[in-house]
């Protein structure tokens, strides 16, 4: 077993400090929103100086693309334990709500608007394909006999996202709009938007988790 490096006292104070920055900015954005994130206001209820800051990430978007990276890997955490621990498509989506019950300002993040004028690196795209990865491998194990469509005629030549080109289009497919649609509930509901409606969002979640694992 290879033993994992020490810290230096100054990378650990590096690492303490980047964590605190992170902290301080899902608090900016609870307020304010992703768009307004501004390093320099950050800074300041730091107490530190616009410089000191700019040490620990050298600029607005190289702390969005870590606040980023960091609520896809959590994501995909919560998903793959779940997967881990026998869940079937609709326990990962109920693991999948829960999480962003609890991470609102993580889930807008990475599902909410884009932020104006930022571009996520290519490695983004790994961590997302590791979270489809998971849906597709339930999906397989949740096998039906369906009938192909226009669009899964052209979903066979830009599939290069799907993790395993073993797996049918029409098993895509179903994964793929079972994402949306959950996304498209789960989205409404954290952004208020059943709010006065006067029913529970969590049966109505339910109902189209049911209705989208028999298609």
């Amino acid at each position: 077993m290879t033993d994992t490096p020490v810290k230096s006292p100054r990378e650990r104070y590096r690492v303490q400090m980047q964590a605190e920055i992170k902290q301080c900015a899902w608090e900016q954005m609870a307020t304010d929103g992703p768009s307004a994130l501004s390093l320099n206001a950050i800074a300041k209820n730091m107490g530190l100086s616009g410089p000191a800051l700019y040490r620990y990430y050298a600029s607005r978007d190289e702390l969005i693309t870590a606040l980023i990276r960091d609520s896809y890997r959590s994501l995909a955490d919560i998903l793959r334990a779940a997967r881990d621990s026998g869940a079937d498509v609709t326990g990962l989506a109920y693991a999948a709500r829960e999480w962003a019950l609890a991470n609102p300002q993580r889930y807008f993040l990475i599902y909410g608007t884009p932020i104006p004028g930022y571009h996520a690196p290519d490695d983004t795209v790994a961590i997302t394909q590791e979270i489809m990865a998971v849906l597709i491998e339930a999906f397989v194990a949740q096998p039906v006999d369906e009938k192909a469509t226009p669009f899964d005629a052209n979903l066979e030549h830009h599939r290069h996202w799907a993790p395993d080109n073993s797996v049918p289009t029409t098993t895509v497919h179903r994964a793929l709009s079972f994402w949306t649609r959950t996304h498209g509930v789960l989205s409404l509901e954290l952004a208020g938007h059943f709010t006065g409606m006067e029913f529970d969002p969590a049966l109505l979640y339910a109902d189209e988790l049911n209705s989208l694992v028999s298609l």
